[in-house]
């Protein structure tokens, strides 16, 4: 896998880094130049190194804010000064001076603050790595070392995040992970621009089931349901476990009129056939769904936007179940989520069918 570096400042400035650095076998550079797009891009992709032209407008903003993102704190900072260009300001050098803008750097955010040769010098020319250049090389293999190990370490998480974050019913991801990818979702569809939505369905009188046929039954039909549902989602949908036999379906990338598409294909799927828990028993099920789409008056955690799609659920329960009731902006003449009433719920069921 490459090292993804994101380097921060100019195109002219990328030229004046290593050969090294741009080897497309070894490293996936890309570049920025403004500080929102550098902070969104982190944010949603982050990168392995971050490489910052210090004279760079936003440069320092940018160290500042990485060294307050706690769960970005395995990216490795390199701060990158042009030495011609600040010695030209001051009348002599001293270390002490050096010392000083060193340590402040560091304080700003920075792993590395590095002397950078900007202008291009005979050694330059002829191929040959300057000692500004090497040392740059050696924080690149420091920085290295640190995302294979951060890597590692991901790798050596992976099945006990994968516990934590499954129902072991059904093996579909918990309401812990939901809280968890639910506002990483918000904020992603926002920096992107995108719609997202999510749907709240729950087992029509599924206590019926339990009382019938005993909890062993239910569980079974639960899993059964789940790999139903499943294996008829797109691959940008994620589901969860909210409870019992309450589920949540994130869809990215999906405004309302899709959203209320797919519950209703759902919807429709899990009740045109029977369930066969054994060789001798066959149930039939039904489920109750709400809809809802993120709004700008949502909050990042996406709580309002959960309770807006359960209060949808509720009004599908009080209206005989089995059914789809969430937001409609089919008209796009409203910010708000609306009920569906008979003619629109008709309508879409006919699209999806």
């Amino acid at each position: 896998m490459n090292i993804s570096v994101l380097v921060f400042g100019s195109d002219n400035f990328l030229t004046t880094l290593p050969d090294q650095i741009r080897d497309t076998s070894t490293f996936n550079v890309e570049v920025i130049g403004n500080l929102n797009q550098g902070v969104s891009r982190i944010q949603i992709t982050p990168p392995d190194i971050l490489l910052v032209q210090a004279s760079w407008d936003g440069s320092m903003e940018l160290c500042s804010w990485l060294k307050e993102q706690t769960k970005l704190s395995w990216i490795y900072c390199i701060l990158l000064e042009d030495r011609a260009q600040v010695l030209a300001l001051k009348s002599q050098s001293d270390s002490e001076w050096e010392s000083e803008m060193n340590a402040a750097a560091l304080q700003q955010g920075a792993d590395a603050y590095l002397w950078h040769q900007v202008r291009e010098t005979s050694k330059q020319s002829s191929g040959e790595l300057t000692p500004n250049q090497r040392l740059l090389l050696a924080q690149l293999t420091v920085g290295l070392r640190k995302a294979h190990k951060y890597r590692d370490l991901m790798r050596t998480n992976d099945l006990l995040s994968a516990i934590a974050l499954a129902d072991s019913l059904t093996q579909l991801n918990n309401r812990r992970a939901l809280e968890w990818d639910l506002p990483r979702q918000i904020q992603k569809a926002r920096a992107k621009g995108s719609s997202l939505s999510l749907i709240i369905l729950d087992v029509d009188f599924f206590k019926r089931i339990n009382d019938t046929y005993g909890h062993l039954v239910g569980d079974r039909l639960l899993q059964l349901l789940c790999t139903r549902i499943k294996h008829n989602l797109r691959f940008q949908d994620t589901p969860f476990r909210y409870g019992g036999e309450e589920f949540v379906i994130i869809l990215s990338d999906t405004n309302c009129q899709e959203a209320l598409l797919v519950a209703e294909r759902i919807n429709r799927i899990v009740g045109e056939q029977p369930f066969a828990v054994s060789n001798t028993l066959a149930i039939n099920v039904t489920i109750s769904l709400g809809t809802a789409c993120l709004q700008p008056k949502d909050d990042d955690k996406g709580e309002s936007l959960l309770n807006r799609a359960d209060q949808y659920l509720l009004k599908a329960k009080a209206s005989g179940r089995n059914c789809v009731i969430g937001c409609d902006r089919h008209q796009g003449d409203s910010e708000e989520d609306h009920p569906l009433d008979d003619s629109h719920k008709s309508h879409l069921q006919a699209i999806s069918s």
